[in-house]
This record gives C-alpha cells, structure tokens and sequence, in this order.
C-alpha cells in the first residue's frame, strides 16, 4: 500500500472518528440544551398565561382552539408549539403526567416544575396557583423537544459530513505534496543502480525527507569518489602485473629462438625467477585482499614472543636495506612481549610495511622497525625516511589505491595493495593499524596487538 493511500486513508480515519466523537458529543449537549431551553420557555409562557388569565376571568380550561380566554397571540404561541393546558381547582383530578403529591404542592401555592408521562407520551409540565382555588397546568411534548434538537443535530451533522468530504481530497493532496521528494529519491536511487553518478536531488519538503535526499546525494559523491578510485587501482594493478609478464614473455621468446648466448642462460633464468615472484606476489596480495572480507580466509593463531619475529624479520630487511643503500634499524625490548595471532599473517603485515618503507625512502635515509608495549597492547612500529604523510594521507592510507592515485608521477608509490592488506589483515588479527608523521618527518604506520595475559 502506498505513502498516498495511507494517508488518505488515515486522514479520513481521523475525520470520521472526529465527526463520530463530535456528532455524540453534541447531540448529547444539543439535546440537554434543547430541553434546558424548552423547559425555561414553557416556564415563562405558563406564568405569562397565568397573568393573562388572571386579568380576563377563568373557565374550568383553556380552550385552546375554541373561544378561548387567552390573547389570540399567546393562543396561536401556545399551538404552533403544541403546548396543551389545563385550568385545575382543589377537587379536580390531576390531569395526565402530574401526580398527587404534585397536585397538592400546587394547590398549597407551590411552583411545579416536572416531567410526566401521559398516554401520548413523556411530556414537560409546568404549573402555577392562580388566583382563588384555581390553578394552571401547561404540558408540552418532550418529543416536540426532541424534534427541534434532531433537526439541529441533522444540520450539524451534514456540516461534519461535509468537512469529512472535504478532508479526503486535502489529504491526497498532502500525501501527494509530502511524497514527491521520496519519489524524486526513489528515481534517483534507481538512477545511482543504474550507473548514474552525477545525481543531484533538491533538499525540499519536512527535515526527515530532506535528510533522506542530502544522504542520497552523499552516497551519490561517495560512489562517484569510490569508483574513480577503482578505476585508478585497477589501472595500477593493470601496469604492475604487465611489467614483470612483459619482462618473462619477452625473454621466453628469447630463449625460444636461441638469442640468449649460453653464458647468459643462467642470469635470464634468474631475471625470469624474479620476474615471476615479483608477479606470484602480486597475484598473491590480491587474492589474499579478495578473501580477507570472505569466510574462507584462513588464520591460524597461536601464543608467540612478537620480539622473536620482529627480529627474524629485522635480519631480512637489514639485508635488503643495504643492497638499497638505506640504514636500517631494529629495536625490540628486553622481555617476551606474547600475543595470540597468527604468525605467518604477522610476518606478511611487517614485510608490506617495510617494502613500502623502503619504496619512498632515498639512499641514506633510516627506516627503524620498532616493537614496545604500551598499556596492555603490543605496537609493531615501521618509520621511514620518505615524505611523509599529509592529514589528508593518513586518513585514506589503508584504502586501496588511495595514496597511488594521488601520488603517480610525483614520487614512488605502489598499487596500495600492502597498505590495504595491512590494514585488513591487522583487524583480521585482533589488533588495529594506523598511520601518522614521524619524529624525523617521514611516515610512521604502527600494528597494535593485544597481549597475552
């Protein structure tokens, strides 16, 4: 069921139960009204009918209709509103309605105001003592009352029934007013499905609605960000894997017609093995990328001294430092620093910060590979000797691509897969990774892990 018919259907809900409530309500004033005011009425016409007679003589009744004793203006009153009357002495018989106990109240002088019941019905009495042993009773209908408040009621009725039908109409037209936004989010939505990027939809009507449509053109820019970022990464990975395939395709070729002389054999086939494990690290990285996110991404952890494996990392990467010209610095602490991870990832977490480590930094710089405590938490700490990191950097440092995409051409980078796989691999972990500026201005990119015990 749509926004539209629900709203309508509640506005019109609420105006029925509003015109129910409101007829019950009023016909239960309108009536006691009714009756209040009919009851006052019949009072001041019987003590006007009192004065009337008393001034002209009495007959034993009223004669209403016939030669009567009354004003022909206070005659025609009293028949157009269906008031009948009776003229009573001490040893009449109390007309129909009014009782004994009454009867006597009157004729001891008492005002009589009450209701009765007579054979053509309840009826609203009011009788007065006249002068000698004479008195007036005046009887009117309660359904005469009755009538006058129905009719009332009827037109009140009709105004709410009409305000019912009104209402139906202002609600589509609200519904209609209040939804167009959710549909133009709708349209844009399946536009975005769609492949559109370029989105933008008006902020208008309530603030719920409009936060919807400031939202969905965020999402909008946030894909439009995202996408391009893929694209770059994909474009990088692209180049990467095609250097070390053209490199082994072309000295395959090579070797396939004889043009490597035998004494070169040896360092081909050596470039080759380089080549393919430059190229099986690649293809490595991006699987292991791929399933960091899947259930079938598999870790192993096991209680293990993190100096231990800091150091044994330390000796490779000593090793390839030098060949690079770069100093290279190890420091562990003293004590066992124990944490349940899987060592195996751990190694893979520390050398993907050292490659990228030594990627940006020149000849003589330092890197330092650093393992302290701090509180109850193990930080494996790389630092480099390159750039650095702006804010900007640092807040995108671990997505994919990110930090190629903004620095190809202007200094070394990589494909951002070993700052990704870092990143994931370290929460995969147990542990977390984040990235900053170092004391000697280069960057600093820090593993934190839980300690055992």
């Amino acid at each position: 069921m749509s926004i539209i018919t629900r709203t309508v259907l509640l506005t019109s809900s609420v105006a029925v139960i509003v015109v129910v409530v409101a007829v019950a309500v009023s016909y239960l004033l309108i009536n006691a009204t009714t009756l209040q005011q009919s009851r006052e009425r019949l009072s001041r016409l019987t003590d006007i009918t009192v004065a009337a007679l008393d001034r002209g003589g009495l007959g034993m009744d009223l004669g209403i209709g016939s030669d009567s004793l009354l004003p022909k203006e206070l005659e025609r009153t009293l028949v157009a509103e269906q008031i009948s009357g009776y003229i009573l002495s001490s040893s009449s018989v109390p007309p129909p309605g009014l009782s004994e106990a009454s009867m006597q109240s009157l004729m001891g002088g008492a005002v009589v105001s009450t209701e009765g019941v007579t054979p053509s019905g309840p009826v609203l009495i009011e009788a007065r003592k006249m002068s000698g042993d004479t008195a007036l009773v005046l009887q009117l209908p309660i359904k005469v009352v009755g009538g006058s408040a129905q009719a009332l009621l009827l037109r009140f009725g009709v105004a709410l029934l009409l305000g019912l039908l009104i209402s139906i109409p202002i609600g589509y037209w609200a519904a209609q007013r209040l939804t167009r936004p959710l549909r133009a989010a709708r349209q844009a939505a399946n536009q975005m499905a769609s492949g559109a990027r370029d989105v933008l939809l008006i902020e208008e009507g309530p603030s719920e609605i409009a936060d919807i449509s400031e939202a969905l053109n965020h999402l909008s820019s946030a894909l439009a960000v995202s996408e391009g970022r893929q694209r770059e990464f994909l474009l990088s990975v692209s180049h990467e894997l095609r250097t070390p395939l053209t490199a082994v395709r072309g000295y395959g070729e090579a070797l396939a017609d004889g043009l490597i002389p035998g004494a070169e054999v040896a360092r081909t086939g050596a470039i080759l093995t380089a080549e393919a494990t430059r190229l099986d690290r690649l293809v490595s990285d991006l699987l292991d990328l791929a399933r960091l996110g899947a259930v079938n991404f598999q870790l192993t952890p096991l209680d293990i001294d993190l100096g231990e494996l800091v150091r044994e990392a330390a000796k490779v990467w000593a090793d390839r430092c030098a060949r690079e010209r770069v100093r290279f610095d190890c420091q562990t602490p003293p004590l066992a620093l124990i944490a349940h991870v899987d060592p195996v990832r751990l190694r893979q977490v520390i050398d993907n910060l050292a490659e990228n480590a030594l990627r940006v930094s020149p000849e003589g710089s330092l890197i330092e590979l650093i393992l302290g405590a701090e509180g109850s938490s193990a930080v494996i700490e790389v630092r480099d000797g390159g750039p650095g990191l702006t804010p900007g950097d640092i807040e995108v440092a671990f997505e994919p691509g990110a930090l190629h995409e903004r620095y190809r051409g202007v200094r070394p980078v990589g494909t951002g897969l070993g700052l990704a796989l870092v990143g994931r691999m370290a929460s995969g972990l147990g542990g977390q990774a984040s990235a900053g500026r170092a004391p000697g201005g280069g960057a600093r990119f820090m593993v934190r892990f839980p300690l055992v015990g």
